[in-house]
């Protein structure tokens, strides 16, 4: 399946440029200029640690939709079905990664759908898109 992965040793988590993955994805996927509205979020934290949120694709939040709105594309993808979200949120609260998104604009829960935007923004040449196994999913 195809996942968007970070190497750490190459992210300075924007301590040398502005976020341009996260700009890159809001623009183009969300059609926003609000870098904090993207699907990734690459965040240096106080304590000096970085941190990247980033939708590993696990699928968990498949199981729980009670919607049936969240589903695998052939990459092994999670992708949300806008038809059919009944924007409970299930997804939000379950996923234990907060990949999913809320914006107070938008009714329906959002997060990274592995589409390569912020790989090719990032000056850092941190992110890309891989193959990864697809994990089991948790118990329930």
């Amino acid at each position: 399946m195809k996942t968007l992965q970070i190497d750490v040793g190459k992210c300075d988590y924007g301590r040398d440029c502005a976020h341009e993955c996260e700009a890159a994805c809001a623009s183009k996927v969300f059609k926003c200029d609000d870098p904090s509205r993207a699907a990734l979020r690459i965040r240096l934290l106080e304590n000096g640690e970085g941190r990247a949120i980033l939708c590993d694709q696990c699928g968990d939040c498949v199981i729980v939709c009670p919607a049936d709105a969240l589903s695998r594309n052939k990459q092994g993808v999670v992708l949300l079905n806008k038809k059919t979200c009944v924007a409970c949120y299930t997804c939000v609260g379950f996923c234990e990664k907060h990949a999913f998104e809320r914006n107070p604009e938008w009714l329906l829960p959002y997060k990274c759908i592995a589409c390569g935007i912020c790989v090719k923004a990032c000056p850092k040449a941190a992110l890309e898109i891989a193959e990864a196994p697809t994990p089991a999913p948790r118990i329930i």
